[in-house]
């Protein structure tokens, strides 16, 4: 009798545990190899096939995939107004902590899509979300090789190049234009594969907001990079959309476990007093990086997280590390739902492919997407937009963003048709206005 109590205890026990605890998301907190953390990745990817896809967007200079994981409703296919999203790791080889994150991430989220996690859900399903866990895989397997004998090991590529100094220098050509608008032509010079593959990357997708992760401070930096004067190395250098950048920094450090501390022992102690966050060419100024680039060349906002003080922490921090960042990771993603979108058609309902929102008092445009949807990150308050395309009559609206808005706003515009003869009216009148300028400033 005493076995057969023993045995229905057991029985009672594993029913009440299996219909009392909720299934819950394991993942196992260890490096990976770069062939391991191309196994997660497409597993990853295989379980949860009706929200994930993996692609590989080029190859590092000894011909290793750069692999992204993708979630979306629609893997594959960029979907009218839903905001693309990218979070970029390991850009730096020896930087480890920002690569293993993203690999938890990319886990996470799709284990708690099928968990039924609604903060999840409603972010797959309103985002499509791209993942570079490593640009720099060649790197990595350096740094992992000596595992961390040293600062600098493995922080550049296999060809000893360092791809956050190795991007078009666009910054200096908009300071010295005094414009911050696209810069659609390139200037013709060569990069390595891995940055090459990025840009690529950034061209082909109308990404609205991104993050790369780096390791050796706590904090989040914000472009410019560089040093509105080129030879003063620590000088505040704002872009047009400095209140913007300086709330999204807010978003990562202060959801992250103590970035935004202000205490004065903590790793990134002589940030405290600015709360974690800084103007990257106040901090250091560097040219060729990534962030601006992503500014002046695309419609895309990307700051640089620092993630800590030690590049290469022991394995027995990742699991700790997760716990402090997975936060502001997930508030990160959901802050590309700010601000305004919308579309831009013509008088009859076609989409204007290329098309300038453009935001009084902020000399900073955005064009439309091939379908005419666009997404433009603002600041609650009040704002004057302006859309205008070639060939087009331009519209003007007047718009409130509150404060508490958790969505972006839907502002869209039909732009009317011009004749040749309207348009090189206006091309006249416009020039004869331009001189008159000039005269009356003799």
């Amino acid at each position: 009798h005493l076995h057969i109590q023993c045995v229905f205890f057991i029985f009672m026990t594993l029913y009440i545990l299996r219909f009392s605890l909720k299934p819950s998301t394991i993942i196992q907190f260890i490096y990976h190899t770069n062939a391991q953390m191309v196994n997660v990745l497409k597993r990853t990817a295989a379980k949860c096939s009706d929200i994930s896809r993996t692609y590989s967007i080029g190859r590092s200079a000894e011909g290793k995939d750069l692999l992204v994981i993708e979630f979306s409703t629609n893997p594959g296919h960029h979907e009218l107004l839903k905001p693309e999203f990218k979070y970029v790791g390991n850009m730096h080889g020896n930087e480890v902590l920002g690569r293993q994150l993203l690999i938890y991430l990319a886990e996470y989220l799709c284990s708690e899509y099928l968990l039924g996690n609604e903060r999840i859900q409603t972010l797959i399903n309103t985002t499509r979300i791209h993942i570079l866990p490593s640009m720099n895989p060649d790197g990595y397997e350096l740094a992992s090789a000596q595992y961390f004998n040293g600062w600098l090991n493995g922080r550049r590529n296999s060809q000893n190049i360092d791809l956050n100094r190795n991007f078009p220098d666009l910054t200096s050509i908009a300071y010295s234009r005094r414009r911050y608008r696209h810069t659609p032509r390139l200037p013709n010079l060569q990069v390595a594969p891995e940055t090459y593959a990025v840009m690529k990357w950034i061209r082909s997708i109308p990404f609205v907001l991104s993050a790369s992760l780096h390791g050796g401070e706590l904090l989040v930096s914000y472009p410019f990079d560089f040093s509105k004067h080129p030879h003063e190395d620590k000088m505040f250098s704002p872009t047009p959309d400095e209140q913007m950048f300086k709330l999204l920094a807010r978003t990562y450090a202060d959801a992250h476990a103590n970035m935004a501390s202000n205490s004065t022992d903590r790793c990134g102690a002589s940030f405290a007093h600015r709360g974690g966050i800084i103007n990257g060419a106040e901090w250091y100024s560097f040219a060729g990086g990534m962030a601006d680039f992503n500014y002046l060349h695309s419609n895309c906002f990307e700051l640089t997280v620092e993630l800590g003080c030690e590049k290469f922490p022991p394995e027995d921090e990742l699991y700790p590390e997760w716990l402090r960042n997975k936060e502001a990771l997930l508030s990160f993603m959901e802050a590309v739902h700010q601000g305004i979108k919308g579309v831009v058609k013509d008088e009859f309902g076609n989409g204007i492919k290329g098309a300038t929102i453009s935001v009084r008092g902020i000399r900073h445009e955005v064009t439309t997407a091939e379908d005419g949807d666009y997404w433009r990150l603002l600041n609650p308050g009040v704002h004057v937009l302006t859309a205008t395309a070639s060939g087009y009559s331009k519209v003007m609206k007047r718009v409130n963003l509150p404060h508490n808005m958790d969505k972006a706003g839907r502002v869209d515009f039909v732009l009317k048709k011009v004749s040749l003869d309207e348009h090189r009216d206006f091309l006249y009148y416009l020039y004869v206005f331009s001189v008159l300028l000039k005269l009356s400033a003799y």
